[in-house]
């Protein structure tokens, strides 16, 4: 079984698309998990018309995205974890899986895999299609020729027993906490980059603040998670 892993806070106006089109998937056993952080629109409601589990955050302090993912980790039974945004579509994912599944098979020391990161085409810009290009390839860069280890947020497919030997992501950063736990995975074993695969979100954070303010808060975060284990930011604010 593969678990689908989505933490959500207002995220009514692409839940229901994601959702749907995981619920294309037939050829695999998928669990969808969704971990909500107290949302005020009706995001809770269209979860529960397509999700398995939906799981809600009654904590006092506003939740991060680690610990959402965390929590809806904590709740999965598959040997895949698959940490998903609540905006990204996967194509075909029948197939997509079968491909991603078939690399961890042929790959025993694979811990953990993610794919290109592309805009979905009827928002995409030139500018969105250049930086996309070069996130892809620094991303592979670091997970197939060097022991780094790398990934975004939008799309992770992680092996259920190494996750809980790191002990998941960690809850404390705001941002970052996607690229930090494959630093940690890497430890444990190979981690990939399968460019054959490409799944599509909005780019809405980059379309709102623009690639290079975006560039430069990443670049910010990075390097103080580097320098002093934790990311510049204290809160990752919401782009709806």
């Amino acid at each position: 079984m593969i678990s689908v892993i989505i933490p959500t806070l207002n995220e009514e106006r692409f839940l229901e698309a994601t959702l749907r089109n995981l619920h294309r998937c037939k050829k695999h056993s998928l669990e969808i998990i969704i971990s909500d952080g107290r949302s005020t629109d009706s995001t809770v409601l269209i979860a529960k018309k397509y999700a398995d589990k939906v799981l809600i955050y009654h904590g006092k302090k506003r939740q991060t995205i680690a610990a959402g993912r965390n929590l809806g980790a904590a709740e999965a039974r598959g040997e895949y974890l698959v940490f998903l945004d609540a905006d990204v579509i996967i194509p075909e994912p029948d197939a997509f899986f079968s491909r991603m599944l078939a690399n961890f098979s042929s790959r025993q020391n694979l811990v953990a895999a993610n794919c290109f990161l592309k805009i979905l085409p009827d928002r995409e810009t030139l500018t969105d299609r250049i930086f996309s290009t070069i996130f892809n390839y620094l991303f592979m860069a670091q997970n197939n020729f060097l022991p780094i280890g790398a990934a975004g947020g939008e799309f992770q497919m992680i092996k259920r027993e190494p996750f809980k030997a790191v002990g998941g992501f960690r809850e404390n950063l705001a941002a970052g906490e996607d690229f930090e736990l494959f630093r940690r995975l890497r430890k444990l074993g190979q981690t990939r980059t399968v460019p054959s695969l490409t799944v599509y979100h909005t780019g809405r954070r980059a379309h709102q603040l623009g690639w290079w303010r975006l560039m430069l808060t990443w670049f910010r975060d990075t390097v103080w998670l580097l320098l002093f284990g934790r990311t510049y930011s204290k809160v990752w604010e919401e782009v709806r």
